[in-house]
C-alpha cells in the first residue's frame, strides 16, 4: 500500500484532484492516494473506509461517500451499481464491461471491447444516452 504521507503520493493525488478542478483537502488527498495506489480497482465506500482506517487517515465513512460522490461527478471514479445497496466505484473512468462474481461479490473488467451493440434503443426527445453499463453476472455451476 502506498504510503499516504509521502510527497510523491501528494503530489500525485494533488494533480488529478487540479485537473478534475476539485480543491485538494486532506480528506481528499488521502482518500485519492488510496484510490490511485494498485492500478485499477473496484470498490466499496466501506472497503475504501477501512483502508483508510489502516493508513491511519481520519476519515469518517460519511466523508468517505462525499468524497466518492464527489470524484464520482467530476468523472475521476465511475460508479457501478449492482443492485440497491451494493456499489462499487471504478479507478478506470472509461466505458468498460464487467464481470461481477456472485458468488464472493467481487468485481472485475471484462475484456475491452468483447461487448458489442448492434443498436440502442431510441431515446425520448430532448435526451441522451450518458452511458450503457454492462455488467455480466457469474457463479459457479
Amino acid at each position: 500500500m502506498m504510503d499516504i504521507s509521502s510527497p510523491v503520493a501528494c503530489e500525485c493525488s494533488a494533480a488529478w484532484l487540479a485537473r478534475a478542478g476539485l480543491r485538494p483537502t486532506r480528506q481528499r488527498r488521502a482518500l485519492a492516494d488510496l484510490l490511485l495506489a494498485g492500478g485499477d480497482r473496484h470498490l466499496t465506500a466501506e472497503t475504501l473506509h477501512g483502508e483508510a482506517k489502516q493508513a491511519d487517515a481520519d476519515v469518517s465513512l460519511a466523508t468517505v461517500y462525499n468524497t466518492l460522490k464527489a470524484f464520482t461527478s467530476v468523472g475521476l471514479l465511475r460508479e457501478i451499481v449492482i443492485e440497491p445497496g451494493r456499489v462499487y466505484y471504478d479507478t478506470r473512468s472509461d466505458d468498460h464491461p464487467h464481470f461481477y462474481y456472485e458468488d464472493d461479490g467481487t468485481i472485475a473488467d471484462a475484456p475491452a471491447g468483447s461487448v458489442a451493440f448492434a443498436s440502442l434503443p431510441d431515446v425520448p426527445e430532448g435526451m441522451e444516452i450518458a452511458a450503457v453499463d454492462v455488467v455480466v453476472r457469474l457463479r459457479h455451476k
